[in-house]
């Protein structure tokens, strides 16, 4: 449909297109032209065609979702002001009420196109570069909750959650190396150097028992309740499964689905990106039940052994209206060696467990942690680095 002679309305698609931009969706000049053609081809006087228009053209990743359902919302509410002859061209369409818009939304949308009146260029930037290379823009973004973050902070965020180490305490395996301290006699090389000898008694050669970190199982809720703590906590994954060997990754939500192959690529950005592609029930319920008791049958033999820790990273906010959630994950906690929940609803000091899954995991866990800013996850990385149960 042609708008009107007159209309501003490929001017707004741009400036929409910007917006999204700069609140950190990866969208480039193309992005623009691709946004124009989808308005050109759908009926504007139907605000819904206009939404999904856009967001067929706009929106790369799960994780920009719900931003970009926020920016429609307060974008086409009131296009930067425009002639009332465009407002009448999209009219209001009752549409589900969006959450209250994030921060860096919010920057976005008050963000400057240029210096202010009467200010020298360069001098803004000036008192950025200072402000920046100060330390304290890195303590506070330690303590910041992910789902406050900027974009700029998000960017940074990252690049730290890349640098955190986790390692967790080396436990005793049942394989033996030799080793001149050791506790144990090692007969079979012994009675090997003794034939260098022609028989006579070689010296005694001992050995020990291999140390090694026990492998990492994470499973990870991404339904929509964890908002932005799932996207951050697959850049830690990325950044686990990078400097450790025995790591296993699993996303769920209505659905498990095992993500280790996708998340060992190189760059992060073409991970995560192979992740929205496979895993089919991004921000949906969560079937926690159903996704432990697959977990239990098809997965837990073959990555529980060697003494296995698991981080079980969710809400415990169940939609499944069957019971027995607290049976399967007895069976989880009974198969590993030690099984910690990390829960973003933490973060509140009023929280108390009310919710049914929250009661029924809570027994069978060793640690119930808070994960929704930096310190979080430095803290689990000492805690991991401490001798788990048994």
């Amino acid at each position: 449909m042609t708008p009107p002679a007159g209309s501003q309305l490929g001017a707004n698609v741009i400036h929409f297109t910007r917006l999204l931009r700069r609140a950190g969706l990866r969208l480039g000049p193309a992005s623009g032209l691709d946004a124009l053609a989808a308005a050109a081809v759908v009926d504007v006087l139907r605000r819904g065609e206009l939404y999904w228009a856009l967001h067929a053209v706009l929106v790369k990743r799960p994780e920009d979702f719900d931003l970009f359902d926020q920016a429609f919302r307060l974008f086409w509410r009131d296009p930067l002001g425009v002639e009332p002859a465009l407002a009448q061209l999209l009219p209001h369409l009752r549409l589900p009420r969006a959450p209250a818009v994030s921060r860096r939304l919010a920057e976005a949308w008050h963000q400057p196109d240029g210096p202010a009146r009467g200010q020298r260029p360069g001098l803004a930037d000036r008192v950025e570069i200072d402000a920046a290379l100060t330390f304290s823009a890195d303590e506070v973004l330690r303590t910041r909750d992910f789902e406050q973050m900027s974009a700029d902070e998000l960017t940074r965020a990252r690049r730290l959650v890349a640098r955190l180490a986790v390692a967790p305490r080396p436990v005793r395996t049942r394989r033996f190396a030799p080793d001149p301290h050791g506790d144990q006699i090692d007969l079979a090389r012994t009675a090997r150097d003794s034939r260098k000898t022609f028989g006579d008694l070689a010296p005694l050669r001992f050995r020990s028992r291999v140390r090694r970190p026990p492998p990492l199982v994470v499973l990870c809720d991404i339904s929509g309740s964890m908002g932005r703590y799932s996207e951050m906590l697959l850049h830690f994954l990325h950044a686990l499964l990078a400097a450790r060997g025995r790591v296993h990754a699993f996303l769920f939500a209505t659905r498990l689905t095992q993500v280790t192959r996708l998340l060992r690529r190189r760059d992060p950005d073409e991970a995560l990106a192979r992740c929205g592609r496979e895993v089919m029930d991004w921000a949906g319920g969560t079937r926690l039940r159903a996704c432990l008791h697959e977990f239990n049958r098809a997965w837990s033999r073959r990555v529980l052994g060697h003494g296995a820790v698991v981080l079980l990273v969710t809400d415990g906010l169940d939609r499944d209206p069957e019971p027995g959630l607290a049976a399967e994950a007895d069976r989880l906690h009974r198969s590993c060696r030690r099984l910690v929940w990390l829960n973003p609803l933490l973060r509140w000091e009023g929280f108390s467990p009310r919710a049914q899954g929250v009661r029924a995991l809570l027994p069978h866990v060793d640690e119930h942690r808070p994960v929704h800013n930096l310190d979080s996850l430095e803290a689990l990385g000492r805690a991991l680095g401490e001798r788990g149960r048994g």
